[in-house]
């Protein structure tokens, strides 16, 4: 299958044909979404970015806990503005400190906010996004312990329907990752009888930084802070474990695990390696690594799924197909060759290449149709399968859903947000 056939169909079923001259919920054909970045940082700044490039969204307002990322962001995205034809931001719509969440919420000039803050502070955000009656784009994951994505479903629940709620798992709309699971589960491979999956990437870096307080480096470096981040395995993983919750259509019901610091020496409290094995329903065992030390700059992910008269491989970078019975492979010329770009912003090549585009369309076009989605329960359950092998690394045991479910975990965070104005 080209990339071209495959693309006239997918979009058109995914909604993304242009709109007709209004909506039913008052959006005229063309008309911008307000924007809004919360968390300016390396992260948000490249999906808010993508926003503007693909979509007719217009970033009107920026907010961030530090001043200094704010002004930053503001300049950077101004220019982009005025590539793009657009308006530069107002100067009232640029929020800093500890209150910034709260007053971009709170702000009539938005109409969707994109939260990039650190993944403790995820929850918080969502409930102040959607709560003020804005459409929230919630990066991964969705909670950094059980007892915040118990707080999210609540959320989800609450302002289902009333509120588009997205969450950046951009992998399932890359077009060949998508159609590959199309083909799974039309049986192109048969019976899904194991899967093999690997994140190997390097650490996070971070600047110098002389003169800051130990309590704004933890959230300055919020990468090497387990509390803040999850850890690795939540954080930066959960792409891989949340594919291979879509392929098979359920979370795992147990996992056994293994982590630990062996290489990186940064003053955080990260793991830099996992091994995981994850059981789903009818036995099907994924087994899962992951390492995140620099060693050479080597980046590699992908997922293997056996089957009874199949294989399907699903890597970010190089061939993507099925061998066996049904033999198919995703034909692009244009970039199937090229080798995949790791990336701290997450704005990867190869076969991600259409994924953020696709992504941003599709969220921009739940809210102008009157659409809306609602990924939180979805995201809930990937952070929730991470968790699960997190939980099990920390005990030295096999820990099952059920005893996760059940559980009062909650990471304290430690830091007086209200010392940042």
């Amino acid at each position: 299958m080209k990339r071209r056939e495959f693309l006239h169909g997918s979009m058109a079923a995914a909604g993304l044909m242009i709109l007709g001259s209004r909506t039913a919920f008052g959006y005229a054909a063309n008309s911008a979404v307000r924007w809004g970045l919360l968390g300016c940082g390396k992260r948000g700044s490249s999906v808010a970015a993508s926003f503007v490039k693909n979509t007719d969204a217009h970033l009107v307002a920026l907010a961030d806990i530090f001043p200094d990322q704010l002004e930053k962001a503001h300049t950077h995205f101004d220019a982009l503005n005025a590539s793009a034809g657009k308006p530069v931001i107002d100067p009232k719509l640029l929020f800093s400190g500890y209150k910034a969440a709260e007053e971009l919420a709170s702000s009539d000039a938005v109409d969707g906010i994109q939260i990039s803050t650190p993944p403790w502070f995820h929850i918080d955000h969502l409930e102040t996004v959607v709560s003020a009656g804005k459409h929230a784009y919630c990066e991964k994951p969705v909670g950094v312990d059980v007892v915040q994505t118990r707080r999210a479903l609540e959320v989800a629940k609450r302002y289902e329907g009333k509120v588009s709620m997205d969450v950046g798992f951009q992998v399932r709309s890359a077009p060949p990752f998508a159609e590959i699971v199309r083909r799974i589960h039309e049986g192109a491979i048969g019976q899904i009888a194991s899967i093999s999956a690997h994140y190997n990437a390097p650490e996070a870096t971070y600047p110098d930084m002389p003169g800051k307080s130990a309590d704004e480096l933890r959230l300055r470096r919020w990468l090497w802070d387990k509390q803040l981040s999850g850890d690795i395995l939540l954080e930066q993983n959960i792409h891989v474990i949340d594919v291979c919750n879509w392929i098979v259509g359920a979370h795992p019901v147990k996992a056994t695990a293994k982590s630990s610091r062996k290489v990186i020496k940064n003053p955080g409290n990260i793991s830099d390696n996992y091994e995981v094995i994850f059981t789903y329903p009818g036995d099907v065992e994924m087994s899962f690594s992951s390492t995140q030390f620099s060693g050479g700059g080597y980046f590699d992910v992908a997922e293997r799924i056996f089957g009874s008269t199949g294989l399907a491989e699903a890597p970010y970078s190089g061939p993507l197909h099925i061998v066996g019975q049904n033999a198919w492979a995703w034909s692009d010329p244009a970039n199937t060759s090229a080798p995949a770009k790791f990336a701290a912003d997450g704005a990867f090549t190869n076969n991600l290449a259409l994924a953020d585009a696709v992504k941003d369309r599709t969220f921009i076009e739940s809210i102008t149709s009157g659409h809306f989605h609602n990924q939180i329960p979805q995201g809930v359950d990937s952070a929730l399968s991470c968790m699960l092998g997190r939980r099990s690394a920390e005990l030295g045991r096999e820990v099952s859903w059920d005893e996760l479910a059940q559980s009062t975990e909650a990471y304290p965070l430690g830091i007086d947000i209200s010392q940042f104005r």
